[in-house]
């Protein structure tokens, strides 16, 4: 049975991803909290020793270091045999969710949640920038779930579990009220907390959680 660490730190949406993935799946993982707030994953003996791309979250598998979180998702998709599609064409939306949501929701909400939430004085025409681009995004979104259960079809993918990682968190940190303002985006999380196994993310990932502001 293969052992897993899992490095991360809270506030992480694609630490929440992993975690949540082997939740779904049935396994644990001994977590390990990093001190991303206190700079840590910048310390070039952090990168050293376990990521020298200098990101979290980083999964060990019986002490072998994985990072970048699509690949290992897939690759626990394909372990256990769940979550990644059932066939050719639910395969292919799973990767192109999964390309989009690194490069667009993941990507721009990441910042502009970590910015809003845990920096004292975040410039405001930045967050402007950075807001418009996450609406564009959910109503993207939005309007892709709001015509069958999940991304790729009826039944949840890593793609689905990609697209969810940092909206789960409380909305008091990012601003959103996805109920009132994108609620095909609340529905599709709300079938993703249906799930035999799901946890929130604070549930999954505990430790010392970096100062809020917002």
């Amino acid at each position: 049975m293969t052992r897993y660490r899992l490095h991360y730190f809270p506030e992480s949406g694609n630490s929440y991803k992993l975690a949540l993935m082997l939740a779904l799946c049935g396994q644990t993982f001994d977590p390990v909290w990093t001190d991303f707030g206190g700079g840590v994953t910048r310390s070039p003996a952090w990168r050293a020793s376990v990521n020298p791309m200098g990101e979290i979250p980083v999964l060990e598998e019986d002490g072998a270091r994985l990072t970048q979180t699509g690949p290992i998702l897939l690759r626990l998709a394909e372990r256990y045999g769940r979550f990644g599609g059932r066939d050719e064409r639910e395969r292919f939306e799973v990767l192109r969710w999964l390309f989009w949501d690194n490069q667009k929701l993941s990507g721009f909400m990441a910042a502009y949640r970590y910015r809003r939430a845990f920096t004292p004085d975040p410039d405001p025409q930045v967050q402007a920038y950075l807001r418009g681009r996450v609406d564009d995004f959910l109503g993207i979104l939005g309007g892709e779930v709001a015509g069958r259960p999940f991304i790729a079809g009826d039944a949840a993918t890593v793609a689905d579990l990609s697209l969810c990682g940092y909206l789960l968190f409380p909305k008091e940190e990012a601003g959103y009220d996805l109920a009132k303002d994108h609620p095909a985006v609340q529905a599709w999380l709300q079938r993703i907390a249906a799930l035999p196994g799901w946890q929130p993310p604070y549930d999954l990932l505990p430790g010392r959680r970096l100062r809020r502001y917002a």
